[in-house]
């Protein structure tokens, strides 16, 4: 086997001082701009997932991972359903739950706001919500006592505290002598829960499930049943086996389906990050192309040699991919190695940058997100390091093919 002499010569070309100090600039320039490129985007990825990771556990600590409801009108024998629901192994809670509109009153103040209606000792079993009470706990929701909780938006835009009385009205009419008006029924504040997520703040409140039931008259039925899974990326596949399995007709979903416009946008919004950040990595790769073609030139005279000494084109091409791809993957190296201790360490070194500049980047009083999350994931790591070093070879491809057409003759009329 013949001993790869375009490996040694390349080599030798990267590591020599070359005499155009010009050309060795760009080469650390392309290097540094491909290190860059590369640990922008391994941070800005994981920036990005420990948001959507927060979010997503934000969102989900009061969501369902799935839901079980009736076809048409509320949900009969839920306890029937949910113990048969329970049979499943990667089920971890059951809760029933009332979900409708309605508008809280308090003076001449009114907001409109979703209303659940919940069991306190089931709904821990599904939910966050217990963990996330400001004021009072779940237990305070008592049956036929007409309590509710509100968000921490909406008691302060109603301006009540607990303790303080508010209408709540629901969407359905009643018939009285004074002639059809909504139904509307008063509670008593017992208390204020805090999620993060202004959608819940603003606009859920939660009442006991017996309350619910009485305030739009649904007897024993209830809307459904929530779900709350060991894994909840195995929802959709739960979903379809429930649907399967229960017997009659119900129907089945899961928070896949019911967020999916949200976590399809921050999808989008990552690919669009990766695209646009990539361009720094694809730039730093021109500057690749610029550095070889200058050194093509400038070894103009050691090509003709190696030529007339028999040297094939390929050859000569393959030596100047590899001064070419050395500039890639020490650029990669470096790109990935800062971009993994910045992702890992930049939840410490925010607060550390805050305290510099006398400045909070993320204001609890304008972002319900204040710090600044990550989340590193080997996947992005390795599709980024790929991509990078992609650029790096395909970028002296021209380079090292015009080396390869140089003739001896011409190169070494004037030598």
């Amino acid at each position: 086997m013949r001993n790869p002499y375009e490996l040694y010569a390349g080599l030798r070309y990267t590591r020599a001082k070359r005499r155009n100090h010009f050309i060795s600039f760009i080469s650390l320039a392309s290097m540094l701009g491909i290190a860059i490129g590369v640990m922008a985007l391994i941070t800005v990825l994981s920036v990005m997932n420990g948001f959507e990771r927060e979010l997503r556990t934000r969102i989900l600590g009061m969501a369902s991972h799935a839901t079980i409801s009736a076809l048409r009108g509320g949900l009969e024998d839920w306890p029937g359903v949910g113990r048969l629901a329970a049979q499943n192994p990667a089920i971890e809670g059951i809760a029933p739950y009332i979900e409708g509109e309605g508008m809280v009153k308090q003076g001449s103040d009114l907001s409109g706001t979703l209303l659940r209606g919940i069991l306190p000792e089931e709904e821990a079993k599904v939910s966050e919500i217990a963990q996330h009470m400001k004021v009072g706990e779940l237990s305070d929701l008592k049956a036929g006592e007409f309590r509710i909780i509100l968000g921490r938006e909406l008691a302060t835009s109603l301006g009540v505290e607990v303790g303080d009385k508010v209408d709540l009205m629901i969407p359905q009419a009643s018939v009285t002598p004074a002639g059809v008006l909504p139904r509307f029924r008063r509670f008593t504040v017992a208390g204020v829960f805090q999620i993060g997520m202004y959608e819940f703040d603003r606009g859920l409140v939660l009442i006991h499930l017996a309350d619910a039931q009485a305030l739009y008259r649904m007897g024993d039925t209830v809307t459904g049943v929530r779900l709350k899974l060991h894994d909840l990326f195995q929802a959709p596949q739960v979903a379809r086996e429930l649907a399967s399995q229960l017997p009659g007709i119900y129907y089945v979903s899961d928070w896949t389906r019911q967020h999916a416009n949200f976590f399809r946008a921050v999808k989008t919004e990552k690919m669009v990050m990766f695209i646009i950040l990539s361009l720094i990595v694809g730039v730093a790769a021109f500057n690749i192309v610029s550095t070889l073609v200058m050194v093509v030139q400038d070894k103009q005279a050691d090509i003709a040699i190696l030529r007339t000494l028999g040297a094939q084109p390929r050859s000569i091409m393959a030596i100047f991919m590899v001064q070419g791809s050395i500039i890639g993957i020490v650029g990669t190296l470096l790109g990935v190695a800062g971009g993994i201790a910045l992702a890992l360490n930049v939840e410490r070194l925010v607060p550390i940058l805050e305290a510099l500049m006398g400045q909070q980047f993320l204001s609890p009083d304008v972002y319900y997100i204040s710090d600044l999350p990550s989340e590193l994931k080997w996947s992005d790591v390795s599709r980024i390091a790929g991509l990078s070093l992609a650029l790096g070879l395909l970028s002296t491809l021209y380079p090292a093919w015009r080396a390869s057409r140089t003739q001896p003759a011409e190169a070494l009329r004037y030598e």
